[in-house]
């Protein structure tokens, strides 16, 4: 393709590009494939010689966007909120035209220095102290990867990854019964194994007990097992369970345990200064980590991990054979030392974008006006006699049930939901998930997209009434 082909055909994909922007509520928000669709679609070889480029884009359209569900639709309700905004499409269009491999300061020292920068800027405006140092990883996943690595390390005196860990005594992770499934998976990938990952109880606002966690921590040094880490939660996936950092810090503390603050989704709302109650004790953390990809405009994948010691991280990632070494090396950072991969993107690009663009009071108008619709929204709930509200709201979540007044039996309301639900999704209008609340399978809102508005929220509220009124098929 010549550079004049390149202009005149990133021209027509860039005017349908914000085509679509502007006329996404006019899809279905959930795909409406069914499985095998697309892929019957796509041809069994590839072609032996090269096709035009129209031809592949009007592919794409007729073949490939039936199967795409919408995240950045203003009804899109499900999961938590994955937004992205113009500016940061604009940022990963210059990436992908750059072309970067970041993994040393001089295989890009401009992506180096601005993620330094850009991650300062950040963890100022989520009011976090002075002594994190960020780093941006792929998704809150590998942060909880790297703190849990971390932590093994440190608790065996940097030993596993010399000697193995049947050199070592066992070690023990805590994480309360609400967290993400992430640090159940990283328990496993450290290879520490499952009899080394607790689950501790939680109180009624579903936060983590801390007497729970002290007994399980006290079992464990009388059984001979070194308590390594304790995984807590800012905003839990399922109800957005909030763990009452302080004195799960000052415990860790005592027992010189590794504390890893969890805060993927709820973190980019501490850019409003009313809702950092919710990082109380943050400074008594070891690690946290947020998602801008979730709720702050910047466009998968950008996760902000912070450290307080990284030279513990760079000590438990730092491999250096002579093709990666420099003369830099001791004046500069490499980032493909704080985490899994040795590749890595410009992600601080499209970061600096949203920032700039935005500036801190316009991503704190955006977030504040989703909190304030997921008020309105459990206010509607609340005040509807077959709808009722399953776990207190947090930000912009709310989770519900319906419970029609002639049904009282759990088991028949679970169906009925999970029927609701699935109603709600194949119709197409909005797009909601599932949850379970004290066993109760319940409906879960989460309000969050770059142009949702009230309409939309109040579109959605009638998607659901309706549908729960019409006759099950």
């Amino acid at each position: 393709m010549t550079p004049e082909e390149f202009r005149r055909h990133a021209h027509a994909m860039v005017d349908w590009m914000a085509d679509f922007l502007d006329g996404v509520d006019q899809y279905p928000v959930r795909a409406q494939t069914r499985p095998g669709e697309i892929a019957d679609r796509l041809p069994d070889a590839p072609p032996a010689t090269g096709e035009a480029m129209e031809t592949i884009f009007e592919d794409f359209k007729r073949d490939v966007m039936p199967g795409v569900t919408h995240w950045q639709h203003p009804r899109f309700f499900a999961y938590f909120p994955a937004n992205s905004s113009p500016p940061s499409v604009l940022a990963e269009m210059l990436m992908a035209t750059l072309g970067a491999q970041c993994m040393l300061w001089q295989t890009s020292p401009a992506a180096t220095e601005m993620e330094t920068k850009v991650l300062d800027w950040l963890r100022q405006m989520v009011g976090m102290p002075e002594g994190f140092t960020g780093v941006i990883q792929d998704s809150a996943s590998s942060a909880i990867l790297a703190a849990i690595l971390t932590a093994r390390e440190r608790a065996t005196g940097w030993g596993v990854n010399a000697e193995g860990l049947r050199a070592h005594p066992p070690l023990a992770v805590y994480t309360s019964e609400q967290t993400h499934s992430a640090t159940e998976k990283n328990v496993k990938i450290a290879g520490l194994g499952l009899t080394s990952f607790r689950k501790i109880p939680v109180d009624g606002a579903f936060r983590l007990r801390v007497d729970a966690l002290q007994a399980a921590i006290e079992a464990d040094i009388a059984a001979g097992i070194t308590p390594a880490c304790v995984v807590a939660s800012v905003g839990g996936t399922g109800v957005g369970a909030v763990d009452p950092l302080r004195a799960i810090g000052e415990l860790c503390q005592r027992h010189g345990i590794f504390l890893h603050v969890d805060a993927a989704w709820a973190g980019s709302a501490l850019v409003c200064p009313e809702h950092r109650w919710m990082f109380d004790g943050v400074e008594l953390a070891d690690s946290v980590v947020f998602n801008p990809h979730k709720w702050m405009l910047t466009n998968f994948d950008c996760s902000a991990h912070y450290v307080k010691d990284p030279d513990a991280l760079i000590r438990t990632f730092s491999i250096l054979p002579e093709f990666l070494k420099s003369r830099e090396a001791d004046a500069v950072i490499d980032y493909r030392d704080w985490g899994v991969p040795l590749g890595r993107r410009f992600r601080a690009l499209k970061l600096w974008f949203v920032i700039r663009s935005y500036g801190v009071e316009g991503l704190r108008a955006i977030i504040r006006e989703h909190v304030r619709l997921g008020g309105e929204f459990a206010r509607w709930v609340e005040a509807d006699p077959d709808f009722e509200i399953m776990a207190p709201p947090v930000l912009s979540l709310i989770n519900f049930r319906f419970h029609p007044r002639s049904v009282d039996d759990e088991a028949d309301l679970d169906r009925l939901n999970e029927a609701l639900l699935h109603r709600i999704n194949d119709d197409g209008r909005i797009y909601l998930t599932q949850n379970r609340v004290n066993g109760h399978y319940v409906i879960r809102m989460s309000i969050g997209q770059t142009t949702t508005e009230q309409r939309h929220v109040e579109e959605g509220w009638a998607v659901i009434r309706e549908l729960a009124a019409a006759p099950s098929r």
